[in-house]
């Protein structure tokens, strides 16, 4: 299958803009692959401090026998339920890389906070810039140089984008991906979510959301909607940076363990079999596409739109905000998994998962074939999945280049097994993806169209301006909102969050504000949400254009906002415009966030050590970045 006009155009742009960082990325880390193994390179007190703890065989293996040696970074903590199952890992890839003459380390640790903690609290202003702590801890764990190949234990939200940006600034390693999987399907999503919109309405009390949020999250695993976590490992399946099926298998299954052992294995093949796969290569523009493609497929996460684009500028390649969209114009919504639709993630694996959406945007020539993946299958490898192999009967129906490994086989996926969670391209969905970007006087924003109904992709309605979340939250209680929709002919409001980019607070998450106005768009009111902060990779049914660049605080257009403003929201269009003439438009000062409130942002709960960060961070659209 050749692949899409419109895909490789955007692949050839992205080539070409990324032409002299790729390039001298490319020959940085070919300088350094070439060099000798670590326990060959350094001097003697260096290499007897870096294996002084090594069991006696490991250290005759990787000092004199001249060994693989395998460094591990690990996202574990026993707090974090996606986390949990990492604790015990690194013994298993230990005792793997002995089975087959190498050894491992655990490089270092890595923090992991979470989203759904930290929600709606001033922890929270800290989430976004964990990322770049995590990429930086990731240097420091890689930075004792010793190590042939990586392992990445990580599952959540800023986790394994953060691990991956400090990957790839050591692109000359050979590195594989390892996730923990999600947790068995409890309260679902849905349900979950009516209890939250009853408890904003005062319906119902603190325990009876309580036992709800248990019902729904209540053991190991990643958290079961379609959120930024699960997000995550729908990109690396698409990059080829796992072992092809490992990501939505429950910690607790048995394969999980046989999964786990053969990234181990997987890593020490490429370094054994001096195939020339560094995760700097693997990690190439065409990588980027397919990553782009399969969230795009998806409905996935609004902040990949963030942090894919740093990822990519962490490998010499720059994306933007239009290359999403004009790949979303091509590439067909694949699967409906909530906040998208009913499903879980645990539904949507068991109707077809990953590697059926890989699968067909391959086939349709939305993705790119002829890359580099850690397997020498290639990319192929990633439309099947994995079984436990017992015997002969359990290969019956295995397909040519299925690889038996200890205890591993992979078969074909075939045909959807369930219709309402995943679909051919041929009968999508829908024929654009689930992600559009907005542009207009308020700036540059992004929508996930694929959870808005249709009946509310256009908004028109006026303004009320809100400095901080908490402003909104009371506005709901009070009435004030309601008041106001009933107050207009469009029987809406358009509530402008500002205030919340990265440079003014780190650009926390916004979830906490989609129970009132879900709540009142369930009431038939016409609302939608415009903010220059992020919204979870949860964000749901009410319209909400999110990310908008640049910031307020940056001199962004949302500064120029006032209450009664009617702002036009058409997620068709890609439209993000306030109805004011351009000469009172340009004349308008813009408003200042006050000392005292910018202060409050920076204090407390930890938030002063990260003003460096926000002092220095690129626009969302930019990836945020705080190391550029």
């Amino acid at each position: 299958m050749n692949v899409h006009a419109q895909v490789q155009a955007v692949t050839d742009r992205i080539r070409e803009r990324s032409q002299p960082l790729r390039a001298a990325y490319l020959a940085r880390i070919d300088e350094y692959s070439a060099r000798a193994p670590g326990a060959e390179r350094m001097g003697c007190a260096n290499v007897a401090h870096a294996f002084a703890a090594m069991p006696g065989n490991d250290k005759l293996r990787v000092v004199t026998q001249r060994a693989p040696n395998i460094g591990i970074v690990n996202a574990y903590n026993d707090m974090l339920s996606a986390h949990v199952p990492l604790g015990s890992y690194p013994e298993l890839i230990k005792d793997e890389a002995r089975r087959h003459g190498a050894t491992a380390q655990v490089a270092g640790g890595v923090p992991a906070m979470c989203d759904g903690v930290t929600q709606g609290t001033p922890g929270m202003e800290l989430s976004l810039f964990s990322r770049d702590t995590i990429a930086m801890a990731t240097a420091v764990s890689l930075s004792h140089d010793v190590f042939d190949a990586a392992l990445m234990l990580g599952v959540c939200d800023k986790i394994v984008p953060g691990l991956l940006i400090g990957a790839l600034h050591f692109g000359h390693l050979p590195t594989v991906f390892v996730p923990a999987g999600p947790m068995t399907s409890g309260l679902s999503n849905s349900a979950k979510s009516k209890v939250r919109e009853q408890a904003a309405q005062g319906l119902v009390g603190r325990q009876t959301l309580l036992e709800a949020e248990s019902q729904a999250y209540h053991g190991e695993g990643t958290c079961t909607f379609y959120g930024t976590a699960n997000s995550n490992q729908m990109l690396l399946e698409a990059m080829g940076l796992h072992v092809p099926g490992t990501s939505f298998i429950a910690p607790a299954d048995a394969m999980r363990e046989a999964l786990t052992r053969e990234a181990a294995r997987t890593v020490l093949g490429i370094t054994r079999e001096r195939r020339y796969a560094p995760i700097g290569h693997v990690v190439d523009e065409r990588c980027i596409v397919n990553a782009m493609a399969a969230l795009l497929a998806t409905g996935g996460s609004t902040n990949h739109l963030i942090h894919w684009v740093a990822v990519a500028r962490s490998a010499g390649i720059v994306i933007d905000w239009d290359d999403f969209a004009q790949l979303s114009q091509v590439v067909p919504l694949l699967s409906r998994v909530y906040p998208n639709g009913k499903a879980d993630v645990n539904q949507f694996q068991a109707a077809g998962g990953p590697g059926y959406v890989i699968r067909e945007l391959l086939d349709a020539g939305l993705m790119h074939e002829d890359v580099l993946t850690v397997r020498t299958g290639g990319i192929r490898e990633y439309t099947r999945e994995p079984a436990l192999f017992a015997g002969a009967a359990a290969a019956v129906g295995e397909q040519p280049g299925a690889r038996p490994a200890a205890g591993l086989v992979w078969h074909e996926i075939g045909a959807s097994r369930d219709t309402d969670v995943v679909r051919p391209a041929t009968a999508p969905f829908s024929e654009t993806g689930g992600l559009k970007l907005l542009r207009g006087k308020l700036g540059r924003g992004v929508i996930k169209i694929s959870a808005v109904p249709q009946d509310r992709h256009l908004i028109e309605a006026p303004a009320k301006v809100f400095d901080t979340q908490e402003a909104l939250q009371a506005a709901f209680k009070s009435g004030e909102l309601e008041r106001l929709c009933q107050s207009h002919p469009s029987n809406g409001v358009v509530c402008v969050v500002r205030w919340q980019g990265p440079q003014a607070n780190g650009m926390p998450e916004l979830h906490k504000l989609t129970p009132p106005l879900a709540v009142l768009q369930d009431k038939g009111y016409r609302v939608a949400l415009v903010t220059d902060g992020r919204m979870s990779g949860a964000s749901g049914k009410v319209p909400a254009a999110i990310h908008v660049s640049p910031e307020a605080l940056a001199g962004g257009p949302l500064a120029k906002v006032r209450d009664g403003d009617l702002i036009r929201l058409d997620a068709e269009a890609g439209l993000l415009d306030v109805q004011v003439a351009a000469g009172e438009w340009e004349a308008r000062p813009a408003a200042v966030l006050d000392a005292q409130h910018r202060a409050a942002n920076g204090s407390g709960l930890g938030r002063e050590l990260f003003a460096g960060m926000r002092r220095h961070a690129l626009s969302a659209e930019e990836g945020a970045c705080t190391w550029l």
